[in-house]
């Protein structure tokens, strides 16, 4: 029975090997001789303003975040779209709900200010 779970270890471990492998190699053989310039924040061939130590405004991460999401749903609707007409209503008045949650949700983001930058 284990025979069965042979293919996925392998394919488990090659994953593995393939992701980490390249990393491992680069740290051992890489040289390790950074100077001042190599170790200095590079802004578009400017000296750096500030330090590149300095965190960013939440607000970024949120607008970041709120992007992926109604990114990620808008992708979610090509293919929709694409086989429609082979789904029926069911599939229209689902995606139809679908899409009013998802402005339901942009509504609330926008009433609670999270897509205002000051």
């Amino acid at each position: 029975m284990l025979n069965n779970y042979l293919p996925i270890l392998m394919f488990i471990l090659v994953g593995i090997l393939v992701g980490v492998g390249p990393l491992l190699m680069g740290y051992f053989l890489g040289p390790h001789h950074p100077d001042k310039d190599k170790n200095a924040p590079y802004e578009c061939g400017f000296e750096a303003f500030e330090t590149a130590r300095l965190k960013f405004d939440v607000r970024f991460y949120l607008v970041a975040i709120l992007f992926i999401v109604f990114d990620l749903e808008i992708a979610f609707l090509f293919p929709w779209a694409v086989v429609l007409n082979d789904l029926g209503m069911t599939a229209f008045w689902v995606m139809t709900i679908f899409l009013g949650i998802l402005v339901v949700g942009f509504i609330y983001e926008w009433k609670k200010g999270a897509l205002e930058w000051e």
